[in-house]
């Protein structure tokens, strides 16, 4: 399937919802998708923030239909006053799980429920949110659920009685196997929507190696330092800016012809225009994600059952 990330078709009509919408890929996608003319919701959890990204868009995208809600994926009653504020509108055709930690903390810490923070950031909260905002979805025709993996997830193991870190945390562990969890979510969510015949549909993308340094530079949103600069321009070969690090989560949510239960990523793996890509075995086994959805529902406190056609 061709596609150009530089013609996007047509999103008139559609509402986005993206956590973590004010920077990086959030933020281009966020642009991108308004564009092409798609009513779009940047999740923030800092309103200073928020209202910078959105004075970039209207600035870069003239006509954009684009507000912000707040929300911090790491606190749930962040998430279900934001779910509540979502229910409230007529319809919700994207919800892009796109908010984390990149950069975790050196040593363990812990959301308000004693979740580890990075695991809280990256799934937790989001299926929260899924969950909630569920119904609103189920009422859109064709509406879909894009999570942010990452190529992190084909260089971890995934302990499933071990995600909470307490015996042995780094931050690298922590953030990748957040992205193996939140990549198992996507694709088992997606079997468990099919079951249900609500006709939403869940897509896993993930952006490569895309850098701040090889980024546009975008008052109140991107501003790498020369150095920064310099130093990702001498990894060209491999790497992308996060402009382009968009284009796979913004394929996923609008290609006419994207189905459920698939994987976008750059061209050439690290880089390039999004296209079909393998993700890592154990993220797509149905054993793993039963298992973890289990275990979401735990550490969330949040049920998540997807009756036959969801009203």
């Amino acid at each position: 399937m061709s596609w150009d990330p530089r013609a996007l078709p047509h999103a008139v009509g559609k509402t986005v919802m993206i956590t973590g919408a004010n920077a990086g890929i959030g933020y281009f996608a966020s642009e991108q998708l308004a564009a092409a003319g798609a009513h779009v919701i940047l999740g923030c959890r800092s309103p200073e923030r928020a209202e910078a990204a959105v004075a970039a868009i209207r600035r870069r995208v003239p006509g954009a239909i684009v507000e912000a809600t707040p929300i911090d994926v790491s606190d749930p009653r962040s998430v279900t006053q934001a779910a509540e504020t979502l229910l409230e509108r007529d319809r919700l055709d994207v919800l892009m799980l796109n908010a984390g930690i990149v950069h975790p903390p050196a040593t363990r810490a812990t959301d308000a429920r004693g979740n580890e923070l990075v695991l809280s950031t990256n799934v937790i909260g989001h299926f929260q949110l899924a969950a909630l905002t569920m119904p609103l979805l189920a009422r859109s025709a064709g509406a879909r659920v894009v999570s942010l993996g990452s190529l992190a997830t084909l260089l971890s193991r995934f302990p499933l009685d071990g995600l909470q870190l307490e015996k042995s945390y780094t931050s690298w562990t922590a953030y990748a196997q957040s992205k193996i969890a939140l990549q198992v979510f996507g694709f088992e969510l997606d079997r468990r929507l099919r079951a249900s015949g609500t006709g939403v549909s869940s897509l896993v993308v993930h952006p490569g190696y895309s850098t701040s340094g090889r980024t546009p530079g975008i008052r109140g949103v991107n501003h790498p330092s020369r150095a920064k600069r310099f130093a990702d321009n001498l990894q060209a070969a491999w790497t992308q800016g996060k402009d382009r690090g968009a284009w796979s989560a913004v394929r996923a949510a609008i290609d006419p012809d994207a189905a459920g239960g698939q994987f976008y990523g750059p061209r050439f793996v690290t880089k390039g225009e999004p296209a079909l890509a393998p993700a890592a075995p154990t993220t797509r086994s149905p054993r793993v994600g039963a298992r973890l959805w289990t275990l979401l529902e735990e550490y969330s406190g949040q049920t998540f059952e997807l009756s036959s056609r969801t009203p």
